[in-house]
């Protein structure tokens, strides 16, 4: 588990924005909102938000991510920045999750549970499940769940104890209350903060947003970002008085 040193004060934060075909378009909306999210915040962004699932350009969209890795190190200096990228190791093709952190990737895997249904393990190597886990930044544990992901109950189990889980999503429309469900009893079972963001794509939920340790859920409702400050006592005042066992 990496360690750094602790921070206190500390902003959480949900992105909400449309994914365009102009990759480096997306990628300077990203970057806007990412200077505009207060020093040492948590900031989660849509699944794929810089190029969007965009199959005819894939060779395209893996490229891209070489730019984009550097703009967003630069972005991280003062901030945590959770987010997933198309890139390409070898000769295959990867959805990567990735945590930014002080210049830095600190964290990164493969998504281990890719939506069959969307026909992603046509395209997409799928990582292990052995890279589900979490790290611990400025005194601050957190794990990170891509979308689909959080249908698994076992790997519900492997991010237990983290004080934040990160969930960059691109979920269809059809099943949001799902994702509205399934993120909340993830904040009420593991008894932290989940900060979810979705993408404003036509077929996405829309539902971003960020739910308490006692399940509290703080919608986004159009904004681009919604922020919400972390309470670490707050964690610990759930676990300490609804005991069940998470440390």
């Amino acid at each position: 588990m990496t360690k750094t040193s602790k921070i206190r004060e500390r902003t959480l934060c949900s992105l909400l924005f449309k994914t365009t075909s102009n990759y480096s378009a997306n990628l300077q909306t990203l970057l806007a909102l990412l200077d505009d999210a207060p020093l040492n915040s948590i900031v989660v962004a849509p699944e794929v938000c810089l190029t969007g699932f965009d199959y005819d350009r894939f060779a395209e969209a893996a490229a891209f991510t070489h730019e984009a890795n550097a703009e967003i190190k630069k972005a991280s200096l003062e901030k945590t920045i959770a987010l997933t990228m198309i890139e390409k190791i070898g000769d295959e093709v990867f959805n990567m999750a990735k945590i930014f952190h002080k210049g830095e990737v600190v964290y990164e895997r493969a998504k281990a549970r890719l939506f069959r249904f969307g026909g992603e393990h046509h395209r997409f190597a799928q990582g292990g499940d052995e890279g589900v886990k979490i790290v611990e930044i400025d005194g601050v544990k957190i794990a990170l769940l891509v979308c689909f992901e959080l249908r698994f109950k076992d790997l519900w189990k492997k991010v237990e104890g983290a004080d934040v889980v990160c969930v960059p999503s691109w979920w269809g429309v059809l099943r949001a209350d799902h994702f509205k469900s399934l993120t909340q009893a993830l904040a009420i079972m593991n008894q932290c903060y989940v900060v979810a963001s979705d993408s404003l794509n036509e077929e996405c939920s829309k539902m971003s947003g960020i739910i308490s340790p006692q399940g509290r859920e703080c919608a986004n409702e159009g904004r681009a970002s919604l922020e919400l400050k972390y309470d670490e006592k707050e964690i610990k005042l759930m676990r300490k008085y609804l005991d069940v066992g998470i440390k």
